[in-house]
């Protein structure tokens, strides 16, 4: 099956390079704009989608609204394991590396095992269906990373990455920001 991971649309916070993290910010009209223009991209993968879920946070669940709505579907549920990183007391300040090592952000490690937790939710919650996902840039990364084996790039707001799963219930990276990846053979 066919799973669609989008990164939420664009906020203030991201406009202006602030750590988000579990801070519930809202979409800005750019953010908006990102998910309606989606909807036409999603239509033309020539997939037939079933679901629309996401993370429980605002900019998440008001992503996946307008997305759902424009494929005319409803609005699916909310899962807990898709949050952002939480990043503590760095929250609302400029997204600088270094801050990341932080004792009051929440250990990668934790990040990428709800992802793939959170994944794996979905699936056995939808089956055989084909679903779009919407959560968050760093939970997105790390979990792809950790799936596909190798470093991805920053998620970009509003871009189409997808996974497929195996009917041995394994996941392949396919496209990320709307990139096809590279298939690597194995050795």
């Amino acid at each position: 099956m066919t799973y669609a991971i989008i990164r939420h649309g664009q906020t203030d916070w991201n406009r202006l390079g602030l750590f988000q993290g579990s801070s519930d910010t809202p979409l800005n009209d750019t953010g908006r704009q990102q998910a309606r223009d989606l909807v036409p991209v999603l239509q033309a993968s020539g997939i037939e989608w079933s679901a629309v879920v996401s993370s429980p946070l605002f900019r998440a669940r008001e992503t996946a609204g307008i997305v759902a709505e424009g494929l005319g579907l409803r609005l699916g549920a909310a899962y807990d394991e898709l949050v952002e990183r939480d990043y503590g007391r760095h929250e609302g300040q400029p997204d600088e590396t270094e801050k990341k090592s932080d004792p009051s952000v929440e250990p990668l490690e934790s990040v990428v095992l709800r992802g793939v937790a959170g994944l794996d939710r979905v699936a056995r919650d939808h089956g055989d269906a084909h679903v779009v996902v919407v959560a968050h840039g760093s939970i997105i990364r790390y979990t792809l990373a950790r799936l596909a084996g190798r470093p991805m790039p920053t998620i970009a707001n509003g871009l189409l990455t997808t996974l497929e799963r195996t009917p041995a219930g394994e996941w392949r990276v396919d496209v990320v920001n709307g990139t096809p990846v590279e298939v690597r053979s194995q050795p």
